[in-house]
């Protein structure tokens, strides 16, 4: 685990709409500039395909799009972040993702009551560095789709049967 001698676990922050978001170093494998992604027929909205990362087919899921922000093009700086979690690797896609930083457990705090149960389900919790408030994402829960919103059960059940056979 990557806590430091101060018992602060070591984060990468990433920019998303505007917002400072917070991965655990050891969900990350890597960290890529976006490049040429292959849709996947029937893959869940979040999907933005596949592509390939150092000899390995990595699915690439838009965070954007998962979380329900309009998309936007990608750019030089945004980035696949490749996680590891349930022996599963996933590329996730961030506006930028250029900052490590060093978050005391202490200090993470648990989700408001007010947030929906979904957008609270993605979130560890929350900690203030300096003037930036910074969610910190759960991993396991942000590549489970079963329990994605969706417009209709059919496309649920879509999203439930496709992704676990890409990811």
């Amino acid at each position: 685990m990557g806590v430091n001698a101060s018992g602060a676990e070591s984060y990468v922050l990433c920019e998303l709409a505007g917002t400072t978001y917070a991965l655990r170093s050891d969900d990350i494998e890597q960290l890529e500039m976006v490049g040429q992604l292959t849709p996947v027929p029937n893959a869940p909205a979040f999907v933005d395909g596949v592509t390939s990362v150092r000899g390995r087919v990595i699915p690439a899921i838009s965070l954007r799009a998962r979380f329900g922000f309009e998309r936007q093009p990608h750019d030089l700086r945004s980035r696949l972040v490749i996680v590891r979690a349930e022996g599963r690797a996933v590329g996730l896609i961030v506006d930028n993702a250029r900052e490590f930083a060093a978050i005391p457990e202490a200090t993470i705090h648990p989700p408001p009551d007010g947030l929906s149960e979904l957008s609270s389900r993605y979130l560890r919790g929350m900690a203030q560095l300096g003037e930036r408030l910074v969610l910190i994402l759960d991993v396991a829960e942000l590549l489970r789709v079963t329990e994605a919103p969706s417009p209709s059960l059919a496309a649920a059940a879509l999203s439930a049967e496709i992704l676990p056979s890409i990811v």
